[in-house]
């Protein structure tokens, strides 16, 4: 399988590595194109002010090209430009920290993934629900092996695997569960700080509150150690909405 790899950590992070190594050894074809800096949290930012400048990476076996931009400048210019052949699957990560919820809007690991999807390659995101990973080579390895149990001709089109896995080592984690987002927003608030002038400055923190979380959703089987597999799909119209308006509008002509 030819596979581009991205990310938002940046192409020196520990999971985009193990992941890199762990897919090779599988016998794919591994091309890299990732942002030179952490994107973390950078969504679907696409960089039109400034051009993309792109830098090789070739150390202790490994081969990528870094981008001086966002992880969907990556796979767009990638995609369109940097590959001579369209990849069969856009896989992004290992991310640090869990992309369940809401984090699905804000991260650029998923984002990254899903501009593969939108331009109707197979796409998979994954997540590690741990913000200081030290080594993935366990999870990279699982998820090498999984890729071919997916079944990727028969889901629809513009779909989204986003799979995330508990924070422990992988022979702790329990069995894969197919599972929808949890659907609960952040509750947010800023620490307030004072840096070394007396000047402040905020810092921004928060949580999914627990009683929000739906116990058969990402969140909340991925705290119990579950490794979970969800569909994505980027159809933002609301369909209840839709129906009110419309008659609505109707009504008063």
């Amino acid at each position: 399988m030819k596979i581009l790899l991205a990310n938002d950590d940046g192409i020196q992070a520990v999971g985009l590595r193990a992941l890199y190594f762990a897919l090779v050894e599988a016998g794919h074809d591994v091309r890299v194109v990732a942002p030179v800096t952490e994107q973390s949290a950078v969504g679907h930012a696409v960089t039109l002010s400034m051009p993309l400048r792109v830098r090789e990476f070739r150390e202790n076996g490994f081969r990528g090209q870094g981008v001086h931009g966002t992880p969907v400048d990556c796979v767009k210019l990638a995609l369109s430009t940097l590959l001579d052949t369209p990849p069969d699957l856009v896989l992004s990560g290992i991310n640090a920290g869990a992309n369940v919820g809401v984090d699905i809007l804000y991260s650029g690991t998923v984002s990254a993934a899903t501009e593969g999807a939108l331009m109707e390659i197979p796409s998979m995101a994954v997540s590690m629900d741990d913000f200081n990973p030290v080594d993935l080579s366990g999870q990279a390895r699982y998820c090498a092996r999984l890729l071919p149990r997916i079944p990727w001709d028969d889901l629809p089109p513009k779909c989204v695997m986003n799979l995330n896995f508990p924070a422990c080592p992988i022979a702790e984690a329990r069995e894969l569960t197919v599972c929808p987002h949890t659907s609960a927003s952040y509750r947010d608030w800023y620490d307030a700080r004072t840096d070394p002038r007396g000047r402040p400055y905020y810092w921004l923190d928060g949580a999914i509150p627990p009683e929000r979380i739906s116990p058969d959703c990402d969140r909340a089987l991925l705290t119990k150690k579950h490794i979970t597999l969800t569909p994505l799909h980027f159809d933002f119209t609301d369909r209840e909405a839709l129906d009110v308006l419309a008659r609505n509008f109707s009504a008063s002509r």
